[in-house]
């Protein structure tokens, strides 16, 4: 990992004193410790870095000697050969933070966290399908999914009689232990997920699973203005803890796409075709709106994917906030082709405008001249 200055690191000032170090490495120690980012050995060197940068900081005469001289006057004083002045924070704080059994090796209490018997999380995620005018203007929408019901043979264990035996990779410790140089790391046990049990004889009712599955359907009112990757939280439609507590369901909404209108926020956009002709003598047209027709007047001159808005014609806000807006764009169409008739009209209106109609002629008169002088 590149090295990053120790005050960074900790995200304090050069000026901080030691209550507010200590107080910063608490949150950055907990925020990187390995028992709370399995497997990511990006947050393990960063918890070795914050690790390292505390002992400094905290130490009074290595912190002086940081300061004036950087890491390289720390070399031969302490740093990364052990903890000096700053072991007994260190164990103190992580036996406040984990209870003496989330940081191995500096001896702290023996005692295990309260641990949950099943295997399953109690809230539920489903996807949700809503069409495009649905989530424009609410709906009421049937919602078919499967809830885990812990089994009432083996009290969610998955076990014979609820009869568990001790993980036999921890020791019933629910955690594993590594050692890297001088430190040592605890990490949830990935046989039993933290327990500190298994499952020795599986429980005939439900096959070891430690739950039974249910079907369910319910009806769910679906807000005006709900957007594609919104969640809605149904309270206690979730999976079913032992001891009869339920989660949450949570519904995860996807908003199929119209042919027309394309939402972005509460702001609805709409591509309007419009001929030649109405562009160069200007027009008033009908378009469709999200909630009946509009007139668009188009202004003689008007460009190709110019924009018009209709203020608060949009879609209402889920939290609130009003309406948004429609956003029309136009987009010039021209003939495909032309037939003897409207091609001689066209050439008659064209001579009509005179030398206004031949815009190029004027643009590149002189152009003409400066190439032909590079030839010569």
């Amino acid at each position: 990992m590149t090295e990053v200055d120790y005050y960074e690191l900790l995200e304090v000032t050069k000026d901080a004193d030691k209550s507010t170090i200590k107080k910063a490495y608490r949150k950055m120690a907990m925020k990187y410790h390995p028992d709370k980012n399995p497997g990511d050995s990006e947050a393990e060197e960063k918890f070795k870095a914050v690790n390292e940068a505390y002992q400094v900081l905290s130490d009074d005469e290595k912190k002086q000697i940081y300061d004036r001289y950087g890491k390289a006057g720390l070399e031969g004083h302490g740093r990364g050969g052990g903890f000096s002045g700053g072991f007994e924070d260190i164990s103190s704080i992580f036996e406040e933070m984990f209870g003496g059994s989330g940081f191995g090796g500096f001896g702290g209490s023996s005692r295990r966290r309260e641990r949950k018997t099943y295997n399953y999380n109690l809230d539920i995620a489903v996807e949700l399908v809503v069409e495009f005018n649905e989530a424009v203007f609410g709906c009421k929408k049937e919602v078919k999914y499967s809830y885990k019901n812990a089994c009432k043979d083996c009290s969610g264990t998955g076990a014979k009689g609820g009869k568990l035996s001790t993980c036999s990779h921890c020791q019933g410790q629910g955690q594993i232990h590594m050692r890297q140089g001088f430190m040592t790391f605890a990490q949830t046990c990935p046989h039993c997920n933290g327990s500190g049990q298994s499952v020795g004889d599986k429980c005939k009712s439900c096959n070891g699973l430690g739950y039974d599955e249910i079907k369910d359907t319910f009806e769910v009112n679906i807000p005006e203005g709900v957007n594609d990757g919104n969640r809605i939280r149904v309270s206690n439609k979730g999976n079913i803890a032992p001891d009869g507590s339920r989660g949450d369901l949570y519904l995860q909404i996807r908003v199929k796409e119209d042919s027309h209108f394309v939402r972005h926020d509460d702001d609805i956009y709409l591509e309007v075709p419009i001929f030649f002709t109405q562009v160069a003598l200007g027009a008033e047209i009908k378009i469709p709106g999200l909630r009946g027709e509009l007139d668009l007047k188009i202004p003689a001159g008007t460009r190709d994917k110019e924009q018009f808005k209709f203020h608060g014609e949009g879609v209402k806000s889920v939290q609130g906030y009003g309406k948004g807006d429609l956003i029309v764009q136009v987009k010039i169409n021209y003939p495909n082709s032309l037939n003897s008739e409207q091609t001689e009209l066209l050439e008659k209106l064209q001579e009509s405008f005179g030398v206004e109609s031949k815009p190029h002629e004027s643009s590149f008169e002189t152009m003409f001249d400066k190439v032909k002088n590079w030839f010569k």
